[in-house]
């Protein structure tokens, strides 16, 4: 069995290599070999659905409860900015720079290093390893359709950069177009019905509304106008007015009640883009929450999407990293951050039982 220290070493090349591959999100059929190449290395027998990967740690046991670690192996595009070439690992002062360092590669490495580290040991559970695509364009070529392969799962483990604290809250987000109508007419005569003047109105009643219940842990639900569009030319009295709103739910609320409400509120056509990827809370007095709570974990929810919101299982969110990181330039991850995760995610893990 190796140690953590051969474990870490290994997951700092791993992670080397994962930069060097280019893996936005769609096309990552690259990487998804390189990890194939690594477990093989490994002898660890995995399964691949499209550029999905998942490994058990041990012979599943259909009596046996079943804990997945998950996180994702996509990027977004490199944005403007970047110092260094985004697809060139480059250490500096003890952190690794490079696109998808932070945000999750680090997370991928290091829960790949933990199953490593789990899988020989006596587990009162199944455990299974997925690393999975399309997480930063929400598709459904990733998560999604892994689970449909998958057996029953009983908690999650999403890594994602916490700062290898628990998240056990996680956002909804619910996209909603609007739309008002006017009538058209010259701007140089009194004619027509402005659909912008019409839209502000109800713009602002989106930008003073507040939906009553808010989670002790996501507080409230937040509605922002972040798109406008209207009219075809300078002197036409525009007829239609769109706008967007980004909405971001909390646990108390479903992604269609939210809809609901907005749609009985608002005086225009409200449509939403989708529903699916809604807000999730994992109760306090779960196992792996406790256990978090003995390492001396912080609490917390957190207000950007993952992989959680397309599982309707209980799940914790946590990985090595910052958030704060993540879709930037010079994006990098500390490679004592890496060391730190493989320690929390093995302490959380080892010994761990499910009710």
């Amino acid at each position: 069995m190796r140690c953590k220290d051969e474990l870490f070493y290994e997951a700092i090349e791993l992670l080397g290599s994962m930069i060097s591959t280019p893996s936005i999100s769609g096309e990552e059929d690259s990487v998804c070999s390189l990890i194939e190449g690594y477990l093989r290395g490994d002898n660890i027998e995995y399964e691949r659905h499209l550029n999905n990967i998942w490994a058990y740690a041990q012979e599943y046991d259909p009596e046996k409860r079943t804990i997945l670690l998950n996180s994702h192996i996509d990027t977004i595009k490199p944005v403007k900015g970047w110092e260094y070439d985004p697809f060139v690992p480059t250490e500096v002062n003890g952190s690794i720079y490079g696109l998808g360092s932070n945000d999750a590669g680090a997370s991928v490495v290091s829960l790949i290093a933990a199953f490593k580290y789990l899988r020989n040991r006596t587990l009162s559970y199944n455990l299974i390893l997925s690393v999975t695509a399309e997480e930063e364009n929400s598709g459904f070529n990733g998560v999604e359709a892994l689970l449909t392969k998958l057996p029953p799962i009983d908690l999650a483990i999403v890594g994602e950069p916490t700062q290898m604290q628990a998240a056990i809250a996680e956002k909804g987000l619910l996209v909603v177009d609007c739309s008002v109508v006017g009538k058209s007419g010259h701007a140089a005569r009194d004619e027509g019905v402005n659909a912008i003047y019409l839209a502000l109105p109800i713009i602002d009643k989106v930008r003073n509304f507040r939906f009553a219940r808010v989670s002790d842990f996501l507080g409230e639900v937040k509605c922002t106008v972040t798109m406008v569009n209207a009219g075809t030319q300078h002197n036409v009295v525009p007829d239609c007015c769109n706008f967007t709103i980004d909405i971001r739910t909390n646990e108390l609320y479903s992604n269609q009640e939210t809809l609901d409400i907005l749609s009985e509120a608002l005086p225009c056509e409200v449509k939403a883009r989708s529903l699916r990827l809604n807000s999730s809370q994992i109760d306090r007095s779960h196992p792996i929450v406790m256990r978090a709570e003995t390492l001396g974990l912080n609490l917390y929810g957190s207000p950007t999407l993952s992989d959680q919101s397309r599982m309707n299982f209980p799940s914790i969110k946590i990985g090595p990293g910052d958030s704060a990181r993540s879709h930037t330039a010079n994006e990098f991850i500390k490679k004592e951050e890496i060391r730190e995760g493989i320690e929390i995610y093995t302490k959380l893990l080892d010994g761990l039982i499910l009710d």
